[in-house]
C-alpha cells in the first residue's frame, strides 16, 4: 500500500502546486521538497525489508480480460533509484527556490518537476511491462514541459522538441519491443518475464527485440547516435538540467538495459549493439566536451561520455561489468548533480557560463569553488573519492572482460584515452573558471549565493568524499542489494576498498591523470584553451542533421497536403464525403447485410413526423448557401424530429440528450454566424463559367446524395437484421449486479465502456480548448462585423452607414430587456437544481452527467442573451478553464479509485452510507465519474460561448477604428 503513497503522492502534490497561489513562491518549493522527502522516507523505511533479499510488491486488476495488471513491484535495484530520485527530488526544490528569478513562474515548474518525479519512481517501480511503457512516455512528456520551462527562448523550444521527438521515438519502440517481448514470454509481469532467459533469446524475434529495446534505451539515455538532444536540452533552467540530465531520466536507459540484463545480455548481438553504442558515446562525449566554451556545455557532453561507459560495462554481460556499472550510475549522480548545481550558481551570480569571460572566481566564491573543484576531482576520478573506485572497476573490466576479439583488446585502450579526456575537462572546467586572475567585464559582480543554495551541492560532495574514503562502509550495502535483485546466487564477490596494491588498473589511471594534465596543458600553450570547436569532427553537426530530418518529414508532408487541402470548406467536405461513401461500399461490399429478417410497417404518424424531418433536412441544405439562419433553424428542427424519434422508440436518455444537444449547438451556431462573412453572388465575369457551376452543383449533388444512401443502408441493414445473441440481454441482465444502476444506458456510458466515455469527454475539451484558442487571435473583416450593427440612412446610398454603441451588457433595446433579465436570473438557480437532479438520478433513471452538464450550459448561455458575456464572467464561480480541468480530474480519480478495492480501472465500486435524518443512501463510483462529466460539458460548453462572444466585445472595443475604416473605404 505505501508503494501506492509513493507513486500517487508527487501527482497530487503536482495538482496542488498547480491550483496554489503563484505569488507563494516558498510554499510550492515547500511542497516540492515536502513531498520528495516524504517519498524518499517511506523509501527508506523498506530498507530492512530490501536489505533481506525480500521484494515488495502492490497489485490491482487494470485489464484482467488480457490478464495485465496494475503492479508496483520494489526490489534492491528499484529501491536505489527510488531512493535517488527522491532524494535528488528534495535537494533539487530547495535549490531552485533560491535559483529562479521572481520573474519566473514557480507555480508552473513545481507542478512540472513533482509530475516528472512521479513518472520516474512510476517507471522505477512498475512490476508490469504496459505500465512501465506508460510511465516511459510521462518522462518524455513531463521532461519537455520542463526544458521548455523558458519557452520565451527559442533554444528552450528547439531544445524540447528534439527532445521530444527523440525520446518520444524511443518510448514507440519500446512499446512494440514490450508488446513482442510479453507475447514471448507469456506475460507482461515483470517477475515472470526475468524467468524466461531462455526463452527470450531462443526465440526467433529475440535480434527484434533487441534492436526496438535498444531504441528505447539508447535514446533515453543520449547514446550515439541518439546524443545530439541532451546538449540542446540544456537551454533549460540548471536545476532542470541537475534532475533530469544528470541524475534521474537521462539514467532511465541504462535502469532498463540493466533491469532486462538478466534476460537479454550474454549474447554477441547484445554485445555489438549496446558495447558498441557505449564504446562510441564514451570517447566522442569525451573529446568533444574537452573542446566545449559553455560550462553546461561541459557537463552536457561529459554526461554523454559517462552514461556511454556504463552502457559499455553493461554491453560486457559479465556480473562484474553490471557491479561496476551499478555502482557508477550511484556515483554519477552525486558529482554530476553537484556541478551542475555550481554551474547554475556561477551563472546565477555572475550572469554568464562562458569558460572564455570566467576566472578567478575562487576570490569572490570560495565556497562554491571548494566544491565544485571536489566534485569535479571526483569526476575525473582522484584517488579518495567515489568516482575514483568505479573508474578502476571499468578499467579492470575493460583488461579482463571479452573473448580475445579485437573489440575487447582494445578496450583498455579505448578506456585509457577517454579518461584522459575526462581529466582533461574536468581540469579545464575549474581551472578556467575558478583560477587565474579575477574575471572583468563581467554582467554581475560575483558573490557567494545564499548559504542554503549550496547545502544541496555540499551534501552531495560530502557523499563524494565519504563514499570514496569508506566505500564499504557506506555504499557496499546499498550496492550488493541493488546487485543481488538482479543477479540472484550469481551475484560475483568483490571488495570496495580505496587502495588493491599496484596493479595494472592502477598504472591505467596514472597514465590517464598524467595525460589529462599533459594535455589541457598544451591545449592552454597552443590553443589557449578557448575553443567551442572539436578538431577532425566538428563538421559534424548533430542539430542540423536532426533538423535536416525534420524539414523532410515536414516537406513530405506539405506535398500530401498540397494534393488533399484546400481553403476552400466545399472541397474539403467533398474529400470526406468520398472516404465516407468508400467505407460504405468497403462495408457493404462483403456480407449478407441485407438479408431481411424483421421488418415491420411503422406507424403513420411516426412517418409523417419523419417526412417532416426529412423536409427540414432538405431545407436546410437548400438554404445553407444564402440563408444560413434559416438553414440553421431547418437543422434544429431535423435535429428535435430526431429526439422525438428516440422517445417513440423508448429511449429516453437519448432523447433527453438530443434535445439538449440541439439546443445548446444551434444557439452556438447562431452566435458564430454572425462573424462570418457575407455569401454574395459573384457579377458575371468575375466567377467561374456557368457550365463548370452546373457541373460542380451535379457532382457535388451526386456525391451527397451517394454518401448519405450509404449510411441509410447501413442503418437500415443494421436495424434490419436480428439481434445478436447475449449481448443485449447480457447488459440487461447485468447492468444492475455488475453496474450497480438501473439505467441500462447510463450504467455502459459510465461503466460497461467508460473507456470510451472518458475518451469522448477528454475530445470534447480538446476541442473546447482548441476553438477558444483559434477565436482569441481571430479577427473577423470590417465589412463582417459591421454589417449587424449598420443602420441605412438613405435607401439609394448603400455605403452611408451609421453606428450605434450598444450596451456590451445588453443585446436587446433597454425596454425589452428588463423583464426578461430579471425572469432569466430568478430561472438560473431552478435550472441549476433540475441539472442537479438530472445529474444524481441519471444512474437508476433516465438522465446522467452529459444531460445534467447541458442543462446547466443552457441556463448559462440564457443568461448569456440576457445580460452579456461581461456580466457573464463577473460571475466568479464561472470559470470555463477550471470547470474542464476539475472535471478531467475528478473523471480520472473515480476511474482510479476503484484500484483501492482491487478492480480494474474504470468499474464501479457502491457503497451505502448511512447519514443522520436521511437514512441509507445507496452510491457508486459512477456518480463521481459523472460528475466529472457534468463538470466538462459545463466548462467545454462555456468556454466556446466565451470565445465566440469575446468577437463582440472587441468589435465594440475597435468602434471608431472601424468606423474610421469605412468611411475611408467610401471616400476611395
Amino acid at each position: 500500500m505505501y508503494l501506492l503513497i509513493i507513486l500517487a503522492l508527487p501527482f497530487v502534490g503536482s495538482l496542488i502546486s498547480s491550483l496554489l497561489p503563484a505569488s507563494q513562491r516558498k510554499l510550492h518549493a515547500l511542497l516540492a521538497g515536502g513531498v520528495a522527502s516524504v517519498c524518499a522516507a517511506i523509501t527508506l523505511a523498506y530498507a530492512p525489508a530490501i536489505f533481506q533479499g525480500q521484494i515488495i510488491q502492490f497489485s490491482s486488476a487494470w485489464i484482467p480480460a488480457h490478464g495485465i495488471d496494475f503492479t508496483l513491484r520494489m526490489d534492491g535495484f528499484a529501491w536505489l533509484f527510488s531512493l535517488i530520485v527522491s532524494v535528488m527530488g528534495a535537494l533539487i526544490a530547495l535549490y531552485a527556490h533560491y535559483y529562479l528569478s521572481p520573474q519566473d513562474p514557480a507555480r508552473r515548474f513545481f507542478a512540472f518537476l513533482q509530475a516528472f518525479m512521479g513518472s520516474m519512481l512510476g517507471v522505477v517501480i512498475s512490476g508490469n511491462l504496459i505500465q512501465l511503457v506508460v510511465f516511459w512516455e510521462l518522462t518524455s512528456l513531463s521532461s519537455f514541459m520542463l526544458i521548455a520551462y523558458w519557452y520565451h527562448r527559442r533554444d528552450a523550444r528547439r531544445g524540447a522538441r528534439m527532445s521530444l521527438v527523440i525520446t518520444g521515438g524511443g518510448g514507440l519502440c519500446l512499446l512494440a519491443g514490450v508488446l513482442m517481448l510479453g507475447q514471448v514470454a507469456g506475460s507482461y509481469d515483470l517477475s515472470t518475464v526475468l524467468a524466461t532467459r531462455d526463452v527470450v533469446q531462443a526465440h526467433p524475434w529475440y535480434p527484434i527485440l533487441l534492436a526496438l529495446i535498444a531504441l528505447g534505451a539508447l535514446t533515453k539515455s543520449a547514446q550515439f547516435p541518439f546524443h545530439v538532444w541532451l546538449p540542446r536540452a540544456m537551454a533549460a533552467p540548471t536545476p532542470v538540467s541537475a534532475y533530469l540530465h544528470s541524475a534521474t531520466m537521462v539514467k532511465m536507459g541504462v535502469f532498463l538495459l540493466a533491469r532486462f540484463w538478466p534476460i537479454m545480455a550474454g549474447t554477441a548481438a547484445w554485445t555489438w549493439v549496446i558495447g558498441g553504442a557505449g564504446l562510441i558515446s564514451l570517447t566522442l562525449g569525451a573529446y568533444v566536451a574537452t573542446f566545449q566554451r559553455d560550462m553546461k556545455g561541459v557537463l552536457a557532453y561529459s554526461t554523454i561520455s559517462h552514461l556511454g561507459l556504463i552502457t559499455l560495462l553493461l554491453g560486457l554481460s559479465t556480473p562484474m561489468a553490471l557491479v561496476a556499472a551499478i555502482f557508477h550510475i550511484i556515483n554519477h549522480a552525486t558529482f554530476k548533480a553537484s556541478l551542475f548545481m555550481a554551474a547554475g550558481i556561477v551563472d546565477h551570480e555572475s550572469g554568464t557560463r562562458n569558460l572564455n569571460r570566467l576566472s578567478g572566481l575562487r576570490h569572490y566564491m570560495p565556497i562554491t569553488a571548494t566544491l565544485a573543484a571536489v566534485a569535479a576531482a571526483s569526476m575525473a576520478g582522484v584517488p579518495l573519492l567515489n568516482g575514483f573506485i568505479s573508474k578502476e572497476m571499468f578499467f579492470t573490466e575493460t583488461m579482463f572482460a571479452g573473448t580475445g576479439n579485437w573489440f575487447s583488446q582494445a578496450l583498455p585502450i579505448v578506456a585509457v584515452i577517454a579518461s584522459t579526456f575526462s581529466v582533461a575537462y574536468s581540469l579545464r572546467f575549474i581551472s578556467q573558471v575558478f583560477f587565474g586572475p579575477p574575471a572583468k567585464n563581467l554582467p554581475r559582480t560575483p558573490h557567494e549565493p545564499p548559504r542554503l543554495m549550496l547545502i544541496p551541492s555540499a551534501l552531495l560532495v560530502f557523499i563524494c568524499l565519504i563514499v570514496g574514503i569508506f566505500p564499504a562502509y557506506t555504499v557496499g550495502p546499498l550496492l550488493h542489494t541493488a546487485v543481488y535483485s538482479i543477479l540472484g546466487v550469481q551475484t560475483p564477490n568483490y571488495s570496495l576498498h580505496v587502495w588493491h596494491g599496484f596493479n595494472l588498473p592502477l598504472l591505467m589511471s596514472v597514465i590517464a591523470t598524467l595525460g589529462g594534465i599533459g594535455l589541457i596543458w598544451l591545449l592552454n600553450r597552443y590553443r589557449k584553451g578557448r575553443s567551442d570547436r572539436a578538431p577532425f569532427i566538428y563538421q559534424i553537426n548533430g542539430r542540423r542533421i536532426f533538423e535536416w530530418l525534420m524539414g523532410w518529414i515536414e516537406a513530405g508532408a506539405d506535398a500530401v497536403i498540397h494534393y488533399t487541402y484546400s481553403d476552400r470548406l466545399q472541397r474539403q467536405v467533398l474529400l470526406i464525403i468520398l472516404a465516407t461513401v468508400g467505407v460504405s461500399i468497403w462495408a457493404l461490399r462483403s456480407g449478407n447485410w441485407f438479408n431481411v429478417q424483421q421488418l415491420t410497417t411503422p406507424d403513420p404518424l411516426f412517418a409523417l413526423m419523419w417526412v417532416a424531418g426529412a423536409a427540414c433536412a432538405i431545407g436546410a441544405a437548400y438554404y445553407a448557401k444564402f440563408h444560413r439562419p434559416a438553414a440553421l433553424l431547418l437543422s434544429g428542427g431535423a435535429g428535435l424530429v430526431t429526439s422525438l424519434s428516440y422517445a417513440w422508440l423508448s429511449a429516453p436518455d437519448l432523447a433527453l440528450t438530443q434535445l439538449a444537444v440541439e439546443v445548446v449547438t444551434v444557439v452556438l451556431i447562431l452566435l458564430g454566424l454572425r462573424w462570418l462573412p457575407k455569401r454574395v453572388p459573384l457579377p458575371d465575369g468575375l466567377g467561374i463559367s456557368k457550365a463548370r457551376a452546373r457541373f460542380r452543383r451535379s457532382r457535388d449533388a451526386v456525391v451527397a446524395v451517394l454518401g448519405g444512401s450509404g449510411i441509410a443502408a447501413l442503418v437500415f441493414a443494421l436495424l434490419s437484421r436480428p439481434h445478436p445473441e447475449g449481448v443485449a440481454p447480457f447488459l440487461v441482465e447485468k447492468a444492475l449486479p455488475l453496474g450497480g444502476g438501473a439505467n441500462v444506458v447510463n450504467v455502459i456510458l459510465v461503466d460497461f465502456r467508460g473507456f470510451d466515455t472518458f475518451g469522448e469527454i477528454t475530445v470534447l475539451g480538446v476541442v473546447a480548448l482548441s476553438v477558444y484558442a483559434l477565436l482569441r487571435r481571430f479577427r473577423p473583416p470590417v465589412e463582417t462585423v459591421a454589417a449587424p450593427l449598420a443602420r441605412r440612412q438613405n435607401q439609394s446610398d448603400a455605403l452611408q452607414t451609421t453606428f450605434e454603441e450598444p450596451d456590451p451588457n445588453a443585446i436587446l433595446p433597454e425596454g425589452i430587456m428588463k423583464l426578461p433579465a430579471v425572469l432569466v436570473r430568478l430561472l438560473l438557480p431552478i435550472a441549476a437544481l433540475i441539472s442537479v437532479y438530472f445529474l444524481l438520478r441519471g444512474h437508476n433513471l433516465p438522465g446522467g452527467g452529459f444531460v445534467g452538464g447541458l442543462i446547466m450550459a443552457t441556463a448559462i448561455i440564457l443568461q448569456y442573451m440576457v445580460g452579456g458575456v461581461v456580466w457573464v464572467e463577473s460571475r466568479p464561480l464561472i470559470q470555463p478553464q477550471t470547470w474542464i480541468a476539475l472535471g478531467m480530474l475528478t473523471a480520472g480519480s473515480a476511474a482510479m479509485l476503484v484500484w483501492l478495492y482491487a478492480k480494474p480501472f474504470l468499474s464501479a465500486q457502491s457503497w451505502n452510507l448511512t447519514l443522520p435524518l436521511i437514512g441509507t443512501i445507496h452510491t457508486s463510483s459512477a456518480l463521481l465519474f459523472d460528475i466529472g462529466v457534468y463538470m466538462l460539458v459545463v466548462g467545454s460548453t462555456v468556454l466556446m460561448l466565451v470565445a465566440i462572444a469575446h468577437q463582440s466585445l472587441r468589435f465594440y472595443r475597435k468602434l471608431p477604428s472601424i468606423q474610421k475604416a469605412l468611411q475611408q473605404k467610401q471616400e476611395s
